[in-house]
């Protein structure tokens, strides 16, 4: 009985992988087939496993740069934005994000609460064969969940679990979708012709944005700036962070790969392509960049090389060519490593190079787009969404972290940075046996 099910599954499989491997340009030019449909989804789905992978590639980044005393408040936070995440977006996010209909210009519109996928949201008819509504919702989840993980590297070791919660349910309940919509929902920056493949400027410069709002509400951690100068607070395990970068570098064949929203053959191979070569350049770039301004070659600056190259590419991987996303890719090395000294510089403390990665980035890469895109990119048009994004998140932010002072505060006690957050707001340790040291 067993051998008649493998025998079965495999005659069942076999008209999809010839559809795959000899005719993907006759398949996707004609009406979608159900096997089509299936491979497309199937694509879909593994995309969004590698996106979720992306959230354990972050917290054992942060844990890793940041001091044991906290790595368990770390690690829960990072579990919290992933819950969070997933169920705001089912609440409210994916409608505010995908309204269908704007009711306020082309700024603005709402769908309903909650997901529904209709008569046709699971069939061959829904997004022309691409994948399902389920799947539609859960790929977008995983990417909303991802713009508030960047809040937390930037903010960790000083903000109260409480008010950290609260902002990025509200963050990501109502902020990210809504500027999502502006580009991905059809909104007024699809309609000037902003483009921004799988979220430079959406994802990780909308959570770049609420990063650098947080680190100006907080301040800089206790002993980080003494007397105008910089006191480094080394991170406690080099290791773990460097696994959370190639974590990352996976997760992204998902984050980019599957935001070609079908399993289109060439179009996933050359991002694929363009992606992995881009965050290969970035290390390149930061390792010479931080070799010369910092005299030794710093691993800590190579690994956000790569995460630099990876968010560089991000808004034109679909439509720039090979040589093109190394060279992006090789800026942004060099661009994260100046930005991460000039920041720390202006006394805003980062301990994990979110903003720069992030935020600093991701508007290089959207910019990039109207320098090297091979089509009809304009550069001017991608700088007013750039400005646009901006000035919407940092304002948004700002607003729910002040809003947040004023309630219930947003720092802890210096008592408690002291003792480490895993102890004074968690009551456990990360690592059995640890000595507190204070600062």
């Amino acid at each position: 009985m067993e051998n008649v099910s493998h025998r079965s599954r495999f005659s069942l499989l076999l008209p999809v992988l010839l559809t795959v491997l000899f005719v993907p340009e006759l398949a996707f030019a004609q009406e979608t087939s159900q096997e089509l449909f299936t491979v497309n989804n199937t694509w879909m789905l593994v995309a969004t496993f590698l996106v979720f992978i992306m959230h354990l590639g972050f917290a054992c980044l942060e844990s890793g740069l940041t001091q044991a005393k906290n790595t368990t408040n770390i690690l829960f936070k990072n579990t919290g934005v992933v819950a969070i995440g997933l169920l705001t977006y089912a609440i409210c996010g994916f409608n505010l994000m995908y309204p269908g209909d704007f009711s306020i210009g082309q700024f603005f519109g709402f769908a309903g609460f909650g997901i529904d996928p209709g008569a046709d949201g699971n069939t061959v008819a829904y997004a022309d064969g691409a994948y399902t509504y389920w799947t539609d919702f859960i790929f977008q989840a995983m990417f909303a969940a991802t713009a508030a993980t960047i809040v937390s590297g930037a903010v960790a070791e000083r903000i109260k679990l409480g008010s950290f919660l609260m902002f990025t349910t509200l963050y990501v309940a109502l902020i990210y979708p809504i500027a999502g919509s502006w580009k991905w929902g059809g909104g007024w920056l699809d309609q000037m012709g902003f483009y921004d493949f799988a979220g430079s400027t959406l994802v990780h410069s909308v959570g770049g944005w609420g990063a650098l709002a947080g680190i100006i509400v907080l301040g800089p951690r206790l002993g980080k700036y003494v007397n105008d100068q910089i006191r480094p607070i080394a991170g406690h395990n080099m290791p773990l962070a460097t696994i959370g970068v190639f974590l990352l570098w996976l997760g992204w064949f998902g984050f980019n790969g599957g935001s070609v929203l079908s399993a289109d053959p060439e179009l996933v191979s050359l991002v694929f392509v363009t992606t992995s070569l881009a965050a290969a350049a970035g290390v390149i770039g930061a390792m010479g960049a931080s070799w010369m301004l910092q005299h030794k070659p710093d691993l800590s600056m190579v690994l956000n090389g790569a995460l630099a190259g990876l968010v560089g590419i991000t808004a034109g991987a679909d439509v720039v060519s090979v040589m093109s996303s190394i060279i992006i890719g090789l800026i942004a090395g060099v661009i994260v490593v100046v930005s991460v000294l000039q920041i720390d510089r202006a006394q805003l403390d980062d301990p994990v190079g979110a903003v720069s990665v992030h935020l600093v980035c991701g508007i290089w890469g959207t910019l990039a787009v109207g320098i090297f895109g091979i089509g009809d990119y304009s550069f001017v048009t991608q700088l007013i969404g750039v400005v646009a994004y901006g000035v919407f998140s940092f304002v948004a932010a700002l607003a729910i972290f002040y809003a947040l002072k004023a309630c219930c505060g947003v720092r802890v006690s210096e008592e408690e940075e002291r003792t480490g957050l895993d102890v004074s707001e968690h009551g456990m340790e990360a690592y059995g046996g640890f000595q507190i040291t204070h600062r």
